[in-house]
């Protein structure tokens, strides 16, 4: 089964781990603030309430692996229904601050814990994460955001997305897909934490701040707010971009920085806007066949010249 590992040297290997991971953080958050229009702040406390659960259940308690990752999955799903049934009534700024609010109480609670480290944190979490399984969640998420984009429950969020009021008034129980979406959101994020637990192998407070969640933003944004593949190119991109520019070490967040402005100055709505996967296939076979069709044609001309 482990096939995979060992493939690519270790610094590709765990370069291609993190884009996994941060596909699977970027998609989660896709759900929530590109697909439902709700906009969140603190996506990162998610990832780090994944992140805290997993390291625990595996140190603390001796479980395996998968355990660890579906409690995290489902201990960050309970906080996101928890905190989603009270801020969901709200929209806007609002919703955003108070999703931030929480993400700095979190942080604050942790740095306070002794349990979990505290200000230090948790060391010698065991490396679990593998190229391998990395691979294999994020896949599973991806199929099932573009099974849930074609489902009633996917169009349906598109629609409170787009009209609230409106998509009440056609029977729609907006509240309830709300908090359903958030709590399928917040569970992508505790499996995107627990794989990244393990594997940085070294848990602190500090490290899922407000700009944690910024930088995953960045990449539904970048992107495309609703696309799934603009997501994942987003991730792919955002997360390669800073170890491309390494030969450039002291000028490599400027260049970072400036690479995301110009970016946006031209493509606004996001590398691929609004585009699903079904869009990107008939696009590509549009562009294939009209290449296949001149090729054609320019044979057929040389032949009766």
């Amino acid at each position: 089964m482990a096939f995979l590992d060992g493939l690519l040297p270790a610094y590709y290997e765990s370069i291609i781990i993190t884009v996994g991971i941060y596909i699977i953080l970027a998609l989660g958050l896709n759900l929530i603030t590109g697909v439902t229009g709700q906009l969140s702040l603190g996506h990162a406390a998610y990832l780090c309430i994944g992140a805290y659960t997993s390291a625990i259940v595996t140190m603390k308690f001796g479980l395996p692996f998968i355990v660890a990752l579906l409690c995290a999955g489902v201990v960050s799903a309970l906080f996101g229904v928890l905190i989603g049934f009270p801020v969901l009534r709200l929209t806007g700024d609002y919703l955003a601050i108070c999703t931030l609010g929480f993400g700095e109480i979190l942080k604050s609670v942790l740095f306070n814990m002794p349990y979990v480290g505290g200000a230090m944190g948790m060391a010698g979490i065991p490396p679990k994460t593998t190229l391998l399984n990395t691979v294999i969640i994020a896949l599973l998420v991806i199929i099932v955001m573009i099974r849930m984009e074609r489902s009633r429950f996917g169009r349906s969020l598109v629609a409170i997305r787009e009209d609230e009021i409106a998509s009440e008034c056609m029977g729609i129980d907006a509240f309830k897909y709300k908090l359903q979406m958030f709590a399928i959101g917040t569970f992508t994020a505790g499996l995107g934490g627990a794989l990244w637990a393990h594997k940085i192998m070294v848990l602190q407070p500090r490290d899922f701040g407000f700009m944690k969640s910024i930088e995953i933003l960045n990449m539904v944004v970048l992107g495309g707010l609703g696309s799934i593949p603009g997501t994942i190119l987003g991730a792919t991109l955002l997360t390669a971009i800073p170890e491309i520019l390494r030969f450039s070490s002291e000028y490599r967040m400027i260049i970072y920085g400036a690479l995301l402005v110009i970016m946006m100055i031209f493509r606004p709505h996001g590398l691929m806007g609004n585009m699903n996967f079904n869009t990107l296939v008939k696009r590509t076979f549009k562009r294939f066949n009209a290449g296949a069709d001149k090729e054609q044609k320019n044979k057929k001309s040389g032949m009766e010249g």
